[in-house]
């Protein structure tokens, strides 16, 4: 599919987003398959909590580029973003995860208010965690047919990965006793790590295992400091979100582990994905205290259910 295509199927939808101050939309390509996306409020979030309310510290929103890659019905690595205006590093990293291969900018999107604002954290980690996993990125100007590079990859370029997630096939069937016996085998834990099951369009089972670890392109040994709201880490809930739409795989909703507390972005990732109920190994700790608040304002509206399943 031609990028320029792509991005106005994204600006088609863009107005569509209810969001009254950010209206953002994306399209997901690869080959002659796409989907295209608008950042939008999970309808229980919506319906339970409203528009206003944070959610730890974090909006209710899923964002376009990861609405585009959750909802994704063909395997998405190797395929293309065409984004209405330049992405958080947050979605940054989920890209790198997902093996985008090139991320396409729409011009327009550099001039609005809200990209003027956050211009600082584009430029400073969201192009960074890109560059340095390889992806392509271009600015696109749709009346002039134009493809303006911000930044092109190597073409030998391979980005550092030094502990990628693990999918393997698992030959039993999709139960909480099949999950317990995927958690039990995990040897070397990492204090932030988790396990869920997926299966593939053929019914077969698959364990998937990550901790959090820095964006693809970064190590333990050269990964960058950051003072603001972002890191360079990539959380684990999310790593086996994307990681299964990479491998064109489907959770299952119901089995997914957690070591402690997701981050509150990552629990608006399972509500969009139809998640109910997630286990957590500790449901006292995590990363920062915002998971704490978060998951109190999640679990008193029934919106989702954390479960205590400890494996020690």
């Amino acid at each position: 599919m031609n990028p320029i295509f792509a991005m106005q199927q994204a600006v088609d939808i863009v107005l569509s987003s209810p969001h009254p101050d950010n209206k953002i939309a994306a399209t997901l390509f690869k080959n002659q398959e796409s989907i295209s996306k608008t950042n939008e409020w999970p309808p229980i979030i919506l319906e339970k909590l409203g528009m206003n309310k944070r959610i730890g510290d974090s909006s209710g929103t899923i964002h376009a580029e990861i609405n585009c890659i959750m909802d994704a019905k063909f395997k998405v690595e190797g395929a293309n973003l065409a984004i209405t205006d330049p992405c958080c590093p947050n979605c940054a990293k989920c890209i790198a995860e997902a093996g985008i291969k090139s991320v396409y900018i729409d011009h327009k999107g550099f001039q609005k208010d809200f990209a003027v604002r956050r211009g600082g954290e584009f430029q400073d980690m969201s192009l960074r965690i890109l560059a340095h996993a390889g992806i392509n990125i271009y600015e696109v100007a749709r009346k002039e047919k134009k493809i303006t590079t911000l930044y092109e990859a190597p073409i030998d370029y391979i980005p550092p990965e030094d502990n990628p997630i693990e999918i393997r096939p698992c030959n039993q069937s999709v139960s909480l006793q099949t999950l317990m016996k995927a958690l039990g085998l995990v040897k070397v834990k990492h204090e932030r790590w988790g396990c869920a099951l997926a299966t593939d369009k053929n019914g077969k089972v698959f364990t998937l295992v990550a901790s959090a670890h820095p964006a693809i392109g970064y190590t333990e040994r050269n990964i960058e400091d950051s003072d603001g709201k972002y890191d360079f880490f990539l959380e684990p809930v999310n790593r086996l979100i994307i990681g299964s739409a990479r491998e064109g795989l489907t959770l299952s909703n119901t089995l997914l582990w957690c070591s402690v507390l997701p981050s509150p972005r990552e629990m608006i990732n399972l509500i969009s994905g139809n998640f109910e109920k997630i286990y957590i190994g500790n449901t006292e700790k995590a990363k920062k205290d915002a998971s704490i608040e978060a998951k109190e304002t999640l679990e008193s509206r029934g919106i989702l259910l954390f479960e205590r399943l400890s494996i020690d």
